[in-house]
């Protein structure tokens, strides 16, 4: 057996349960620590809003723009090909079995590819931002257009942002989810409504004269808008209330002082979860200490009982 983590390195009593798992690869033995991960986070003051795209994977309010991998749509051709081996083969033959598994092991691949990606961009995230205002997009009602529901069910924002909270969490940070009416629509620069369709990608405000990409424009409402919500939860915990006008007055909100942003966490909480996913078996676990090991067993037999330590 390989594993991602070494379990002789905890106690027996740390390790609550186990669980065996089957992929088109081989079986799997999850095993679920409970310890406690502390990160220790530099704070730099740099703060920004994020817009997800299909163009691009996001666009920060700074301008940087990362692209979006389109893991399935790269690998639709392969996958075109061994559907059709997989049809052309005879039912409950054994060439039919083994189709099946070459193609159930390409579409694990897309799938680990796909967290890959959402796990390393988002720990990139949230090190270097101390706080990340983004859209809380409604990701399930967004796929009933079928023109658009391959290309966003293969970005998996929901995934990503699943990341990004956990990371946040393990790192102590801030993250603020803001509606997302209008957020490409209004003029990051003066508010004023720009109305414009999905063609077009560029945001240009006869009022003050603003040109910028329809996603960065986004992304600076986002910020906006995340730094009124943290203003208004502020103002209710007893500080000094924040202007809700358009400009500097919500940068003041964090500029010198950081001492706020950490009242937001909740005090006591170690923001600690699993190693391995912010979903232990199936759903999200934020509990005060936790860890996920993955062991492969590259072969069981029928009968076989399964260590707990390697």
């Amino acid at each position: 057996m390989w594993g991602t983590h070494d379990l002789n390195f905890y106690q027996i009593s740390q390790i609550k349960r186990v669980r065996v798992v089957r992929r088109a690869d081989g079986y799997y033995a999850q095993f679920c620590v409970d310890i406690e991960r502390n990160i220790k986070h530099e704070y730099t003051g740099k703060i920004i809003g994020i817009d997800l795209g299909l163009e691009f994977f996001y666009t920060d309010s700074d301008g940087l723009q990362v692209e979006n991998p389109r893991r399935l749509r790269k690998s639709e051709k392969r996958l075109k090909r061994l559907h059709k081996r997989v049809s052309r083969r005879k039912k409950g033959g054994s060439n039919r079995k083994k189709a099946i598994n070459k193609m159930a092991r390409k579409h694990l691949q897309v799938s680990r590819q796909r967290k890959d990606f959402a796990v390393k961009t988002a720990s990139t995230l949230i090190q270097s931002n101390d706080l990340i205002a983004y859209e809380n997009l409604q990701v399930r009602n967004m796929v009933r257009n079928h023109k658009l529901a391959k290309s966003i069910s293969d970005a998996s924002w929901s995934m990503f942002v699943e990341w990004v909270e956990y990371f946040a969490k393990l790192h102590k940070i801030v993250t603020v989810a803001v509606p997302p009416q209008y957020t490409s629509q209004d003029c990051s620069g003066c508010g004023e409504r720009v109305q414009k369709t999905l063609s077009q990608r560029t945001h240009q405000c006869l009022k003050c004269g603003t040109n910028l990409h329809r996603y960065h424009n986004a992304a600076k409402n986002i910020l906006v808008k995340g730094l009124e919500v943290l203003g208004q939860k502020k103002s209710t915990d007893g500080q000094s209330e924040t202007s809700n006008a358009w400009g500097e007055n919500h940068l003041s909100l964090v500029e010198g002082n950081f001492g706020w942003l950490s009242g937001l966490v909740e005090p006591g909480n170690s923001r600690g979860d699993s190693w391995e996913s912010p979903a232990i078996f199936g759903t999200p676990l934020f509990a005060a200490g936790g860890c996920q090991a993955v062991l492969k067993i590259q072969k069981v037999e029928a009968g076989t009982r399964l260590p707990l330590l390697r």
